[in-house]
């Protein structure tokens, strides 16, 4: 009996070692230490734009006498090249290694509206490879670039994008109608050219095709809008000081990138404009966001990874991020992963961020075909006002349309089947978002991930959300909320669980007389833990489906 006794001793011991062991790895990964991103350093040698023959104007074409003194700034060694006070009309501009575009508080340099000057080049559009005109600023295999000063870059988006009706004043409308441009048969919908519309019309556009040219595409090349400003492949990257206006599509798109800054910038697009994300990080590494203000057409501050199985064969993550002290006013979601992440994303760090009437705060979006695991995401103090859809949403269930449907628009329900997993079963595991406030939202919290495939292992902690819904848990295992205050108007339910298991909740707060705070449903649904939260205060404490095991759910003090 003493040997027995002893060997029950030895095993309890390692069990409890085991869980310390655990316990200790969790706080450990939580405290990693950030990642350190390299700066860059340039010559103090300075040239002006004016010295090759540049002219601030507002008429003349400036794109030659710009580019000549980037290069000729680069052969010499680096240095920076000057954008003096004016209006500096240009068409597309290569950037070199070595060079600091530095642009004085009241130069514009605003791109031309002529499609001419901008050629078909072989890009990447949402993760794929893809046909694009060249963009209005770029650079490919850099090393130490940099955009600075206080002036602005516009891009002449509105040249290139197409327009829905409903997003506009009637007055807007008819102006955009009488300056050109073609109008869909059924009066909904504004195209800039022909071509625009065709390639609208036309499936994957763009999308690369051995044994095509350039000029294979030449009767969509409207269609095929650019990004303002796309890096690839560089390294040791300073954007600072400078507003990003008006983009064709994306503002700010580095790709391949190591060692990355942006830092204290104003990136802005009319609210309406499609694809007009304000920065979408792609497969980099090293990168740090911080001080500046987004007020965009499409989400705000984006991780991507590639899409679908061309994001995959490259398989090259987002990592090593720092996002910290920035505002989003308007954008699809404030911060963002998704939905082309099929190369991955981790090790990400998001802290003292407002978000100021984006559709969604904290969206994290994916869907079957992606492929590709999110993981180790870090959050912390985030601030939310006036939020028309979710204040934090995961959902695995993305398709592609406006987070918030326009007045009138109906959409069909999801209808959930299982699948095989495979290598294109996207995962998101492992965040962690402590310290989040927000002031007024369609509904708080939203987890919905797929039957295969459950969003696992989500760590809540001190939350408080004012909201018209409360929290909505689908398809998800290991969510644990801690100290999460929802303030709803709709109580029926406050808490709604389907199809998930392993869910702890403790010290939830909630409205007087709920009518239900916790609604359980689905058969593969278990391990529901409640524990310090005063069920009393609610009408029915909770409501299970005929569906669920009893034991399912199980309240504690």
């Amino acid at each position: 009996m003493k040997h027995i006794s002893g060997s029950l001793c030895r095993i309890k011991v390692a069990l409890a070692c085991l869980i310390l062991s655990s316990a200790s790895s969790a706080i450990a990964q939580q405290k990693q230490t950030l990642p350190v991103i390299q700066q860059v350093k340039f010559k103090k040698d300075t040239t002006s734009i004016v010295s090759f023959g540049a002219k601030g104007d507002g008429i003349t074409l400036n794109t030659q006498s710009i580019n000549k003194t980037i290069a000729g700034v680069s052969q010499k060694g680096g240095g920076v090249v000057l954008i003096p006070s004016g209006l500096w009309l240009t068409g597309p501009i290569e950037l070199k290694s070595n060079v600091n575009l530095y642009l004085k508080r009241d130069a514009i340099l605003q791109f031309t509206d002529d499609f001419n000057q901008y050629k078909l080049v072989q890009g990447n559009w949402e993760g794929q490879p893809a046909w694009r005109n060249q963009s209005p600023i770029s650079g490919v295999n850099l090393e130490n670039i940099a955009i600075t000063g206080t002036g602005i870059i516009d891009g002449n988006g509105g040249a290139w994008r197409m327009v829905k009706k409903d997003k506009l004043t009637e007055t807007q409308w008819k102006t955009l109608v009488a300056s050109g441009g073609v109008v869909r048969a059924d009066g909904k919908m504004w195209y800039p050219s022909e071509k625009t519309v065709k390639g609208s019309n036309t499936k994957n556009a763009g999308i690369i095709e051995a044994g095509k040219t350039a000029a294979d595409y030449e009767d969509i090349k409207d269609f095929l809008r650019p990004n303002l400003l796309v890096l690839t492949g560089c390294k040791k990257i300073l954007l600072e000081g400078v507003t990003f206006q008006n983009s064709p599509a994306w503002n700010l798109h580095p790709l391949l990138c190591e060692d990355l800054t942006l830092r204290n910038l104003q990136v802005k697009n009319p609210w309406f404009a499609q694809n007009g994300d304000g920065v979408d990080v792609e497969s980099c590494k090293n990168v740090l966001i911080e001080g500046s203000t987004f007020d965009v057409g499409d989400d705000g501050i984006c991780i991507k990874s590639g899409r679908d199985e061309a994001g995959r064969k490259r398989g090259v993550p987002t990592e090593n991020v720092i996002i910290r002290n920035n505002v989003v006013y308007h954008a699809h979601g404030g911060f963002v992963i998704g939905s082309e992440m099929s190369g991955g994303a981790k090790n990400i760090w998001v802290y003292d961020c407002s978000f100021i009437g984006t559709d969604i705060g904290l969206r994290f979006k994916t869907t079957r075909g992606r492929g590709g695991v999110v993981e180790n995401i870090y959050i912390n103090n985030i601030n939310m006002i006036d939020i028309p859809g979710e204040a934090i949403l995961f959902d695995m269930y993305y398709a592609a349309v406006d987070p918030v449907p326009l007045a009138g628009e109906k959409r069909e329900a999801i209808k959930t089947v299982t699948v095989p997993v495979t290598e294109a079963t996207p995962q998101f595991r492992n965040f962690y978002i402590k310290n989040v406030v927000a002031n007024g939202a369609e509904k708080a919290i939203f987890f919905r991930g797929l039957p295969e495939m459950n969003i696992k292992d989500i760590h809540l902690e001190n939350v408080t959300i004012k909201a018209k819904k409360g929290i909505e848990i689908i398809e998800a295992a290991g969510i644990f909320l801690k100290n999460v205050n929802v303030i709803t108007e709709d109580t029926s339910p406050v808490v709604m669980i389907q199809n998930s298991s392993n869910i702890n909740i403790s010290n939830l707060k909630y409205p007087d007389n709920s009518k239900v705070l916790f609604d359980v449903t689905g058969e593969k649904t278990k391990g529901v833990k409640i524990s310090g939260t005063d069920v009393s205060k609610a009408k029915m404490a909770s409501l299970l489906g005929t569906e669920v095991d009893k034991k399912a759910l199980e309240i504690s003090k």
